[in-house]
């Protein structure tokens, strides 16, 4: 027996375990976040004895007489100044790593109540974000600091809630403070947690399974095999290959294949059982590259694959063999990129429950029905038996499209006849969800005498891992983007995605244009020099304008502002000619012919206006941007405007959080519902309206691949954006400068964050961040993933541009953000260029200051 204090009140440990385990499960302060339990991350910082520490690295029994702060703890006026200044600064997305940067926040102010930027940095330096790009948060500890310091109150601040307003994100303050449910951090009455028997090769055979230990184990409330599933065997978001366990003479694809799922009382027993299921396999040769899986007589990842290759797109446009041979410069050279893990701070986290004759899964993902319909095919239920309900998401960025914990929790609980909460550990999820792909690719573009594009032709080649996933997509897109944002017509790109025995890939942030734009931005360097111009003149001279012709055949509409980007960083690249540039194009919404509808319901009740969507806050501000619509479109005050969470028993499919979508699509179903009921408000005041409901739906309507239309409509909207990085003198980087067509920017502060955040994500995909695998397994920590820390970033400037013309279509927005990652890494590897004369064609770049020591 231990004791301590905790938020000023004495308690007693019984037993010796970890500290975090004792503060969230015992004491139930669930403000401290487990986000890895190897002390890396930093989301259970708390403060013991005054100083900043994570509690997953004490145990109770190191605590005896210490005395322990949470955010629970903090003041009333503590949490006001923390919750103001976080909100205000725009420093909150997905607020899984929150409460402990204001644990940090606090050590620091405690101690130091007027810092520097620099020690606010290095205050940080355990917490990691992967949202903001840290330069908000940064700015919420030195405005949190003058308040306290000058003993001023949190000003009052009234919002009106339009378009163009630096709105307060709606859920950033219970972020700030602890006080926003996730769903690890859910307790219900008869809760028992379960998971799953992983495959001990990335293929073998199952030759046996022998549970009969670990069901005779006391506390074991359910154990399925695949003989036990009620549902179809697979699931899959496009094509139906991924098995929900591994069945008794079945193959598995990777070291991440479920073979048994175990539910029990507590999470002692249920390791214990784990354990105690005694399978035998057949070890099988895998094959663990695309040049492997290609090869004559592979092992087949999926019987019926022939050549293991999973899609394969063929995209010519004019003659681009023809005009490389008559044009003047001509450049070739081949690239790779490597896998790269999302790292959200949150792991994958479901917890279902019995309804009736049907089950409720509470979960964190990117869309509430797609995760209903997979779990209906697992379960065998029929979809209107299954309800999904959203809770917070602590950070998705395409790594949450995908089941990975809500179909087994489903399973569980119905089997069990109780709650089950199924959560990854940080282990887990760097094996299992689906990461970036991996690219080999060789491009050949070619120009005129003045630096006018002619043509290019490109081969890329994609590791998509274990399971479809989202692999044809990303293999489709990195290819139709392969082009970029410039006006020429002959293309032809060739790209083939094959699946191997590695962790699957699927959706990153970028969704395969991350890779295909490192490759053209790098070449188009190349032929500048051949050229005699500068990087920034070639990119001026071909920018896409309205009215010309991309090389998909599209015709950029009257909203395109490439040329606008560009002159965005001129005054600081004429001042700095070597920094480094680059540009992007990328679509908003699924495009290419597929069916793609946002969907909004507006309810009318208690004096209020509800508002409904399926759409996913994975961080980026869902619930402020359909507000702010609403409340412009109505003019209603913000007070009478209400976001709800996301439940499929109340809110329309407005299909997933991808492709950069959500707030074109369902901001458009939003206007449109609220268009609706301005009109019913021309006629009755509020109140007189309740019960009312006002839907809309925007299906966004494009032309297939192939398409015969001389100039198709491949996506109803682009934004485009230029890059600049500069280093100082030393080879590290000075300054970001990261200019944005977003059409208009809903909420200014909000598209900042997301530019940040996107290009510190990149920065790491430039220079640090690596997957490395050994046949199959991974063989880094959360920690040692190469992610970026607030003491590496530099100063980044986001630069909104919002074009020469505006869309009707969600008060003129567009997507940003999948495109603040894309243009990042090639800005960064043509200012290494300049600087030692290096050309790199492989990421993350060797030999500059952040390479790791070998």
């Amino acid at each position: 027996m231990v004791t301590m204090t905790v938020n000023g009140r004495q308690v007693v440990s019984e037993k010796d375990e970890k500290l975090l385990t004792f503060l969230r499960e015992t004491l139930g302060l669930t403000s401290v976040k487990n986000g890895c339990s190897e002390g890396a991350c930093g989301t259970c910082m708390i403060l013991v004895d005054g100083r900043a520490t994570k509690a997953c690295v004490l145990k109770t029994s190191k605590c005896a007489g210490k005395s322990i702060v949470t955010c629970e703890g903090l003041t009333p006026r503590e949490r006001d100044v923390y919750a103001y200044a976080f909100t205000s600064c725009g420093a909150v997305q997905c607020g899984f790593c929150t409460p402990g940067m204001v644990m940090s926040a606090k050590g620091l102010l405690d101690a130091v109540p007027d810092p520097t930027r620099a020690q606010v940095k290095e205050a940080l330096k355990n917490n990691i974000c992967r949202c903001t790009g840290y330069k908000k948060i940064e700015e919420a500890v030195l405005l949190a600091a003058k308040l306290l310091r000058e003993g001023t109150s949190a000003p009052a601040c009234t919002f009106t809630g339009r378009v163009g307003e630096n709105l307060p994100r709606v859920d950033a303050p219970a972020k700030t403070v602890g006080d926003a449910e996730y769903v690890d951090d859910m307790r219900v009455e008869g809760l028992c947690f379960g998971s799953a028997v992983r495959s001990a090769y990335p293929r073998a055979r199952v030759l046996s399974i022998d549970a009969s230990e670990a069901r005779a184990l006391p506390g074991v409330v359910a154990l399925l095999t695949a003989d036990d599933l009620p549902g179809n065997p697979k699931v899959g978001h496009l094509k139906k290959d991924y098995d929900v366990l591994i069945p008794v003479g079945g193959i598995t694809h990777f070291l991440g294949d479920a073979v048994a799922l175990v539910a029990a009382e507590d999470r002692e027993t249920l390791e214990r059982a784990k354990a105690l299921v005694r399978v035998k396999y057949e070890e099988l040769p895998g094959v663990f590259s695309p040049v492997e899986a290609m090869a004559p007589g592979a092992p087949l990842v999926h019987e019926g694959t022939p050549g293991n290759l999973l899609a394969h797109e063929h995209l010519v446009r004019g003659n681009a063999d023809e005009a490389i041979r008559r044009s003047k410069y001509v450049v070739t050279t081949h690239y790779s990129t490597p896998p790269t893990e999302h790292a959200f701070l949150e792991t994958e986290t479901a917890l279902a429950m019995p309804d009736g004759d049907g089950v409720v899964i509470y979960s964190a993902d990117q869309g509430i029905y797609q995760t209903k319909k997979e779990c209906a095919e697992a379960t065998g239920l029929p979809p209107e038996k299954v309800r999904v309900v959203a809770r917070m998401v602590g950070g998705g960025f395409g790594g949450k499209e995908d089941m990975s914990v809500q179909h087994h929790a489903a399973l569980l609980a119905l089997a069990a006849k109780r709650p089950v909460k199924v959560a990854l550990t940080r282990k887990e999820s760097i094996l299992i969800h689906p990461k970036r792909h991996a690219f080999e690719m060789e491009f050949t573009t070619a120009c005129d005498e003045n630096g006018y594009l002619t043509a290019m032709k490109a081969t890329l080649i994609s590791d998509t891992g274990a399971y479809a996933s989202l692999g044809g997509p990303v293999l489709q897109r990195a290819c139709t983007h392969a082009a970029g944002p410039y006006n020429y017509q002959d293309i032809e790109i060739d790209g083939k995605a094959y699946y191997t025995n590695n962790p699957p890939a699927g959706a990153f942030r970028g969704f395969g244009v991350t890779q295909s734009c490192f490759a053209t931005e790098c070449n188009l360097n190349l032929l500048a020099e051949k050229a005699g111009i500068s990087p920034w003149e070639i990119r001026y001279r071909n920018a896409i304008r309205p009215g010309q012709v991309l090389p998909n055949g599209q015709i950029a509409d009257e909203t395109t502002a490439a040329v606008e980007t560009l002159m965005a960083v001129k005054p600081y690249y004429d001042a700095h000619p070597k920094a480094g540039i680059a540009c992007a194009i990328k679509n908003s919404g699924l495009g290419v012919g597929i069916p793609d509808t946002g969907r909004c319901r507006l309810l009318v009740r208690d004096g209020r206006v509800q508002i409904h969507t399926s759409a996913a806050c994975i961080g980026q501000g869902m619930g402020t941007v359909v507000t702010q619509i609403v409340c412009d479109v109505t003019g209603l005050p913000l007070e009478r405007v209400a976001y709800q969470t996301p439940d499929t028993a109340l809110a329309p499919d407005a299909g997933n959080t991808t492709a950069s979508r959500q707030t074109l699509f369902t901001g458009e179903a939003a206007r449109q519902a609220a268009l609706q009921l301005k009109a019913a408000l021309a006629d009755s005041p509020l109140g007189a309206l309740e019960g009312r409901e006002f839907s809309a739906e925007y299906l966004g309507v494009t032309d297939k691949l192939g398409s015969d239309k001389p100039n198709p409509v491949s996506h109803v909207a682009y934004g485009y954006a230029t890059h600049l990085v500069d280093l100082d003198e030393n080879g590290r980087i000075r300054k970001v400068i990261a200019a944005h067509d977003v059409g208009q920017a809903i909420n200014p502060v909000s598209v900042e964050g997301q530019i940040e955040g996107g290009v510190v994500m990149s920065l790491g995909y430039a220079l640090t961040e690596d997957y490395p695998l050994d046949h199959g397994r991974p063989t880094a920590k959360f920690g040692t993933l190469g992610l970026f820390k607030a003491t590496d970033t530099p100063d980044v400037e986001a630069a909104i541009v919002e074009g020469p013309a505006k869309s009707e279509l969600a008060r003129g927005a567009k997507g940003i953000g999948e495109i603040a990652s894309i243009p990042t890494a090639p800005a960064v590897q043509l200012a290494y260029y300049n600087f030692d004369g290096k050309f790199r064609t492989r990421l993350p770049l060797e030999d500059t200051p952040y390479s790791r020591k070998k």
